[in-house]
């Protein structure tokens, strides 16, 4: 993947497998991200 510095990501379900890996994924190529994560 190439740099996403200064790019901002939105991720919800991020505590949890796919949305995890997407979040770290997302973070190593330096977005700025916003997770999102609602409990019922």
């Amino acid at each position: 993947m190439s740099s996403l510095n200064g790019k901002v990501a939105i991720v919800t379900v991020a505590s949890r497998d796919i949305g995890h890996a997407l979040a770290n994924c997302l973070a190593r190529d330096c977005a700025n991200i916003v997770v999102n994560y609602v409990s019922f």
